[in-house]
């Protein structure tokens, strides 16, 4: 007689993280920091390409703000540590 495997729960975390909304890492602008500065800061934190933290940094000195990346809360909190750190403002929103 073969053996029945149970079957493979998910652990409530997984569900949960899979079914909530995603967080959203936003820069805001200030009068403070230079536009270049702004673009090395993302390239550091983030990994992204010259080119990418250029447009990003151009949304948000143009519309004041731009959400710069989306996931998970904790890493999201680590990416606005790491912006405060470098003297950007930036916060922490759930995406609606």
């Amino acid at each position: 007689m073969k053996a029945v495997e149970a079957p493979v729960r998910k652990s409530e975390t997984q569900i949960r993280e899979k079914t909530e909304k995603p967080w959203l890492v936003v820069v805001l602008d200030d009068p403070v920091n230079l536009m270049e500065y702004v673009s090395r800061v993302l390239i550091r934190i983030f990994g992204f390409s010259k080119e990418k933290a250029d447009e990003l940094m151009r949304a948000v000195h143009q519309q004041g703000r731009t959400i710069v990346w989306t996931g998970g809360r904790e890493k999201g909190e680590m990416y606005v540590n790491q912006l405060h750190s470098a003297q950007l403002t930036a916060t922490l929103e759930k995406a609606e």
